[in-house]
């Protein structure tokens, strides 16, 4: 099997370095570098759709964002079974694992699931995506007074659109482990990569993603 994921922009550039400020917080930062065209940890193993009625990739994506077509063979589903047991059960386990330490110390867990995406993905969305994009799997992974805060930081600021639970929901990550009832609350923030990329070439701009982070920190301290 063949891919090309190197040479593609469908990942989350430079998330991790946008919320690199977690230390500062105290926070736990959790990153994968398997590439969502090996396996896509934002989706059930079973892959069951996330997003009825919706274009979608898949958990072992057989072609790219923009419709190309990713592998000479496609993945059998031994080839697949065997990326869950590499890489997906380890990597969800480490998020339980997590969560159960931080419940146990603090009586309650926040977790942030933070992905980005190009401005602009006629499969996906019509249009160019507002700037930040909440997902609390329509205001059932976190409570309500979590989501007010996040809401009342977005609101209090002009310089980026916002919206929530609209074309990004949450994927598997915030709708699993999201379970207000017993203190463990989930978001999903889809950021669009104009605001801190030249989307062209995907390099990082560090004065638009100064300006945006400003917004996120405001976001998490807000949580904290």
């Amino acid at each position: 099997m063949h891919g090309f994921a190197h040479n593609t922009p469908d990942r989350d550039f430079f998330v991790a370095q946008l919320f690199s400020f977690a230390k500062d917080f105290d926070i736990s930062l959790l990153k994968t570098n398997i590439s969502r065209y090996v396996i896509d940890m934002n989706r059930p193993a079973d892959d069951s759709c996330l997003y009825p009625g919706k274009s979608t990739t898949g958990l072992c994506p057989t072609s790219s964002f923009d419709n190309k077509k990713l592998y000479i063979e496609e993945p059998t589903a031994e080839d697949i079974q065997q990326r869950i047991v590499k890489y997906w059960q380890p990597y969800h386990q480490i998020i339980k694992d997590k969560i159960a330490v931080i419940k146990e110390q603090h009586g309650f867990a926040i977790l942030i699931d933070a992905h980005s995406i190009k401005s602009k993905v006629e499969r996906f969305f019509d249009g160019q995506l507002p700037d930040i994009n909440i997902g609390t799997n329509s205001e059932q992974s976190c409570s309500s007074e979590i989501e007010n805060k996040i809401r009342a930081v977005l609101e209090s600021q002009n310089k980026f659109s916002f919206v929530f639970n609209q074309r990004f929901k949450g994927g598997y990550i915030t709708r699993n482990y999201g379970d207000p009832g017993n203190n463990i609350h989930a978001i999903q923030i889809e950021l669009s990569q104009i605001n801190y990329l030249d989307e062209n070439n995907n390099r990082y701009l560090s004065e638009k993603a100064e300006i945006l982070k400003t917004v996120l920190i405001r976001l998490v301290n807000s949580l904290c």
